[in-house]
């Protein structure tokens, strides 16, 4: 009797997502940030195929002391819950067929959705065409994911953030639970706390000469946020300040925020004769039209939990930041 009431269920699903398809595309998603739901037989998911698949999307984030993987994946076979997991935000249909082919879709089945198709003749074809496009399908689904937190935050209550407007001519959605700890010279610091823990993101500005575009940009930006830590940043105890911890070597990108040329440093950070510690996100905002550096860093501190969806929301609180123009 079970068994006929599982199958029942999972048929009646499996109807309802097809014509969920067809009559309303827009039936909102459902999963956790940075899920991932993998279609694919057990076969090829336990073999070369499935090892590509944890490799490519499973990896460790980038600067967190601890390996975390940058996406969490779900595994489905094909046949049984292909249509049933089609209320996943992000899904990467994987199967071997006579058809070859790779294509990402949005909202195909739900919205906001993205959908990866990846079909091959062969095992090996498969493989091709996952290291093919790895960084592609890790690039589309970070920014959606980044694009649902962003309408999430901005849903909800946010933060009076006219002082940071009126200190750096911004705008910037801010969720309510930030308050504001610390405000100097063109120096503002927001604070989130959680348990065993808190967020914060702080906000300054350096001469528009202090980071150049050459081989020391980490140097230069590392001496920054390590004067700006003994100014501004201290422990509970006597003489400790906040310093990128010398041990682990800051990663550096290169991005665009809000059409700006931008400098990501990811790392680690500590306060000197304390044993806290903590990873960041400092973004160093070339903003010519104001001939100055604009920095917003983001960074944590929570031993006890897990910090890749932590700092991932840091970066989406950041990422929303839109400059003013001059009057």
């Amino acid at each position: 009797m079970n068994k006929t009431l599982f199958l029942f269920s999972l048929v009646f699903s499996f109807l309802v997502s097809c014509d969920s398809k067809k009559d309303n595309p827009t039936i909102q998603t459902s999963g956790k940030t940075n899920e991932v739901a993998v279609i694919i037989d057990d076969q090829l998911w336990n073999g070369e195929v499935g090892d590509s698949v944890r490799n490519k999307f499973a990896s460790p984030v980038i600067g967190l002391p601890q390996e975390e993987p940058i996406f969490s994946l779900n595994q489905y076979p094909v046949k049984l819950l292909e249509g049933f997991m089609s209320n996943s935000r992000n899904i990467i249909v994987i199967k071997k067929e006579a058809k070859s082919q790779f294509r990402i879709e949005t909202n195909e089945y739900s919205s906001p959705q993205t959908v990866v198709h990846i079909s091959g003749k062969t095992v090996q074809e498969l493989l091709d065409t996952i290291q093919a496009n790895d960084s592609l399908i890790v690039d589309k689904i970070k920014k959606s994911e980044i694009k649902v937190l962003q309408q999430k935050i901005k849903s909800d209550s946010l933060v009076d953030s006219q002082k940071i407007t009126d200190a750096f001519k911004i705008k910037i959605d801010i969720p309510l639970r930030y308050r504001m700890v610390m405000i100097g010279k063109k120096f503002i610091w927001y604070k989130k706390e959680i348990t065993s823990g808190n967020m914060s993101l702080i906000f300054y500005q350096v001469p528009l000469s202090s980071i150049k575009n050459d081989n020391n940009i980490i140097n230069r930006i590392t001496k920054i946020r390590d004067s700006v830590g003994a100014r501004y940043i201290h422990g509970a105890v006597a003489k400790t300040r906040m310093i990128t911890e010398p041990a682990f070597s800051p990663y550096l990108l290169k991005t665009k925020i809000f059409g700006r040329e931008t400098f990501e440093t990811k790392g680690n950070w500590e306060l000197l004769h304390d044993f806290m510690n903590g990873p960041f996100i400092n973004y160093a905002i070339v903003d010519k039209p104001n001939n100055r550096i604009l920095i917003i860093e983001g960074f944590c501190y929570a031993p006890s939990k897990q910090k890749r969806d932590l700092m991932f929301e840091l970066e989406a609180i950041i990422k929303s930041v839109q400059f003013l123009k001059k009057k």
